[in-house]
């Protein structure tokens, strides 16, 4: 019953977060304004994604940086602003957030004994408010070589985990076992691509990232969202397949992965993807694609996942047109033609679906070649899912 009305709350737009939210800020440059430090402002950014998809990788409900930042704008904050108490606050609440991790960083010269191979030595510092009693936990802190800067992230990452779910919260040597080092300048560059102003520079920098580390998973996740945007579907499957299980965006690269596929002609493989993101994160939108890539190999699988969708999502013409694409398919000409009625029902203009109900009520068997029919969603709500999870108690 869970998953129904989970999949009915995302179908009526329903967002109500009742649930513990984390919103991590941007952590501010207190290092001196002499010297390069300005360079390193991207630091303070890199350190709250890294937080961040830390937090979510584990199961925690931790916002997206893209609702901070309409947040920020909204109150008029500046992204790299050092933020006063009333401003951490006010960010906070205007996110329904239950805690607020925020912070700052400082990068030193290097010591003598460094033999001049560091760039410098940095020092993090965070701070968690708990707006709900109002009540800050006391300073988490690391310190090590700049080089060192994602393993700096890690552990403090596993600080604010072990902070804010205690129970939970796994050993810290596992922990960071499933966070691999990634080199400096690969780390940076990925940052300044979310920070960059337009497309072609983000781009740029993803995939110089993606260059410099092999295996490092952001960037290939980012380049194959943009690729899929360009329809250049193959380019785009290249790069998703890349993004690691580990990864807090694995579910949604393997989303797009299978539509990438399915426009491939490969239903074998999207219908492989779709399964495995559907057995995490049972959405609407996942069982309806899976339904299509399915309807080309195996009509009953097909059926099943179009009902699924249509059991979360009753007002949808699209997973009504579905179900009764494969019913006739299927030749199951009575229950086909209801499905398209009620697609037309919801949307009386819907041209194909009134040819397909005709062939329907005249018992007339798919013609070869009248493959295509199916109709895909692009959405991809997880982040909604577990919002909602959450709130029902994880039942």
């Amino acid at each position: 019953m869970q998953r129904l009305a989970v999949l009915f709350w995302m179908a009526c737009s329903v967002c109500v977060l009742r649930a513990e939210t984390v919103l991590v800020l941007p952590f501010s440059n207190q290092s001196n304004s002499t010297g390069s430090s300005t360079n390193v402002d991207w630091i303070g950014e890199s350190v709250s994604e890294a937080v961040r998809e830390s937090l979510v990788s584990e199961g925690m409900l931790a916002l997206e940086r893209e609702d901070r930042l309409e947040a920020f704008r909204r109150l008029s904050l500046r992204p790299n602003a050092v933020l006063t108490r009333a401003s951490i606050i006010k960010a906070g609440e205007a996110l329904d957030a239950s805690d607020v991790v925020y912070g700052h960083y400082e990068l030193a010269p290097a010591g003598p004994g460094s033999g001049g191979g560091s760039r410098g030595v940095l020092r993090i510092g965070a701070r968690i408010l708990n707006l709900k009693r109002l009540r800050q936990g006391p300073e988490l802190e690391e310190s090590g070589a700049v080089e060192d800067l994602a393993a700096l992230e890690a552990r403090l990452s596993w600080q604010v985990l072990k902070t804010l779910s205690p129970k939970t919260a796994p050993a810290e040597e596992e922990f960071l076992r499933g966070r691999p080092p990634v080199r400096l300048d690969a780390l940076e560059s990925y940052i300044r691509g979310l920070l960059a102003a337009n497309p072609d520079q983000q781009h740029r920098f993803f995939m110089q990232a993606a260059r410099l580390d092999a295996a490092y998973s952001q960037p290939c996740f980012q380049l194959g969202k943009s690729y899929w945007g360009k329809k250049d579907y193959r380019v785009a499957a290249g790069w998703l397949g890349r993004v690691h299980q580990s990864d807090p965006h694995y579910l949604e690269a393997q989303f797009f992965l299978g539509l990438s596929t399915y426009q491939m002609g490969d239903y074998a493989a999207a219908a492989k993807c779709f399964e495995k993101v559907a057995a995490s994160v049972p959405l609407n939108e996942v069982y309806n694609d899976l339904g299509a890539a399915q309807t080309r190999s195996n009509l009953t699988a097909a059926i099943e996942s179009f009902r699924k969708a249509l059991e979360g999502d009753s007002a949808d013409p699209d997973y009504r047109f579905n179900l009764g694409y494969a019913l006739w398919k299927a030749g199951q000409y009575p229950a086909a033609a209801d499905s398209f009625r009620a697609a037309l029902e919801r949307n009386p203009n819907d041209d194909e679906a009134a040819a397909l109900l005709g062939h329907a009520e005249r018992r007339e068997s798919p013609r070869p070649g009248s493959e295509g029919h199916e109709r895909l969603k692009t959405n991809y709500e997880e982040t909604a899912f577990r919002q909602l999870k959450a709130e029902l108690g994880g039942k």
